[in-house]
């Protein structure tokens, strides 16, 4: 009987892309709110989702260096599962819920795009680096403190798709206030036989469930954020209109669940 819990399904089950839940994350993440056009992120929202009018148009762009483990120490195998990432996140209403939508998001790893599309992140493979902070004080250590800068950026196929930079100013308050609304998914997998490829094998709405969340030296300041044209992409017509606060934050959290809002079966998107 072939073993994994994703493919490729094998006689022991080590050569699936990524093992089972629980999973665990723990990373840094540097970020920039912004505010684009309300007709743009509304355009990408699927069916289920309305844009919020109380803040049509906000947005946050996330940059993210990721370490991950499940049940085996995998933390111990960096090049197989650290990786990166980066990915924007609109406002959005699910019914009387005000939630966030991941229209786009970018990883250098394929264990991550696994477990990505298993739980609904639209996943493309991408190129992304950020400013890393060292305890070891010199030049080019970035501490977290006022004044330091942390730049960051995206690219796939050879294209710049993104690019940000954080002058920090204070650390934050509540480091989850930055964590205000769930993060709405959807679960999509087409069928390729004749016939049904308007009717996809799944298609489900779901909110992502993070389980014991935790951040860590929260710090707000000064953001910049560009979107440049690229072809074959779309993240730049969600091009800033203006910017809001930067952020720097380490985070860990776990995931083993999600909540499944709407099963559409075999309606179409």
């Amino acid at each position: 009987m072939l073993k994994g819990f994703t493919v490729p399904k094998s006689p022991f089950g080590q050569a699936a892309l990524t093992p089972p839940p629980p999973w665990h994350y723990a990373g840094d993440a540097v970020g920039v709110e912004f505010w684009t056009d309300g007709d743009a992120t509304a355009a990408t929202l699927p069916n289920g989702l309305s844009p919020d009018p109380n803040s049509s148009g906000h947005a946050v762009m996330m940059f993210l260096d990721w370490q991950f483990t499940a049940q085996d120490d995998e933390y111990l195998e960096p090049a197989r599962y650290q990786y990166r990432e980066a990915f924007v996140l609109v406002d959005a209403m699910y019914r009387d819920v005000r939630v966030m939508w991941c229209p786009y998001i970018y990883v250098d790893n394929d264990a991550a795009l696994a477990r990505g599309w298993t739980q609904g992140f639209p996943k493309k493979m991408g190129s992304i680096f950020q400013t890393r902070s060292f305890a070891a004080l010199g030049p080019a250590a970035a501490p977290v403190t006022s004044g330091s800068r942390f730049g960051a950026s995206l690219s796939a196929h050879g294209e710049r798709l993104a690019e940000a930079c954080v002058t920090l100013h204070r650390p934050a308050e509540n480091g989850l206030s930055l964590f205000r609304r769930p993060t709405v998914l959807l679960r999509y997998f087409p069928r390729l036989a004749a016939g049904y490829q308007d009717k996809p094998a799944v298609n489900e709405l779901a909110m992502s469930i993070t389980d014991n969340l935790t951040v860590a030296g929260a710090w707000i300041g000064k953001g910049e954020l560009n979107f440049p044209k690229a072809n074959g992409e779309e993240l730049d017509a969600l091009a800033p209109k203006r910017i809001g606060s930067g952020f720097r934050y380490s985070l860990s959290y776990s995931v083993s669940d999600l909540e499944i809002l709407e099963d559409r079966g075999l309606v179409g998107d």
